[in-house]
């Protein structure tokens, strides 16, 4: 793919951010954003990334992620907050209270553990994820865009940077389309929001969860 076709894909996802905002707030009369928004914007990527597995293979190359996959869950994910207030609000309509109290544990544990943490040594650290259970992520269906779009073609790349996370000749094999294209509509979402006076901000999944 050309730069310049790259290039309009970018501004495509860009402005479905933006306008899936946009026609958000105008049906809400407290700022807030409605699950099903969210919802709608996961699937405009996970269609994406379906047509990706499919095209990977019929090129017979590899898109190695997959659910049950945990190499990447356990270094710090970063999402906005209407992200995480619809991750919270499924998590407190699908699971009970004694999952609820284990996830805010975890949470808990993995906030003090990376407290004191910054730059590199933060974005390498390598705690679980309070959302991961045995090996599988317990709210897959609304996890972040930040994981949706994170696609490795190479396996043992992500275990070794799980295993070396300080190793600066091996990084993940990240697919760099998805990645861009995630972050743009999550960019025109934001300055949607910007332009209506809501200040969108990032955090940690874990300091926000429940």
């Amino acid at each position: 793919m050309t730069n310049s076709k790259f290039d309009q894909l970018e501004k495509a996802f860009f402005h479905d951010g933006y306008q899936l905002a946009i026609n958000a707030l105008k049906n809400t009369n407290n700022h807030t954003v409605p699950d099903a928004v969210i919802r709608e914007m996961y699937a405009i990527i996970d269609g994406l990334i379906d047509s990706l597995f499919a095209y990977a293979r019929q090129q017979n190359q590899a898109i190695e992620c997959k659910k049950g996959c945990a190499w990447c869950c356990h270094q710090p994910v970063f999402a906005l907050d209407y992200e995480l207030n619809y991750l919270n609000n499924f998590i407190h309509k699908n699971f009970d209270i004694v999952t609820r109290s284990a996830i805010q544990k975890k949470a808990k544990f993995k906030r003090e553990k990376l407290a004191q943490l910054e730059g590199d040594a933060l974005l390498n650290a390598k705690t679980p994820c309070p959302l991961l259970h045995e090996g599988a992520c317990l709210v897959y269906e609304a996890r972040p865009m930040a994981c949706r779009i994170y696609l490795s073609s190479d396996v043992k790349s992500c275990k070794q940077f799980f295993n070396n996370p300080d190793d600066k000749s091996n990084y993940p094999k990240l697919l760099d389309m998805p990645m861009r294209l995630g972050r743009m509509m999550n960019e025109g979402f934001k300055s949607a929001l910007k332009t209506n006076g809501v200040e969108a901000k990032e955090y940690r999944i874990e300091e926000k969860l429940c």
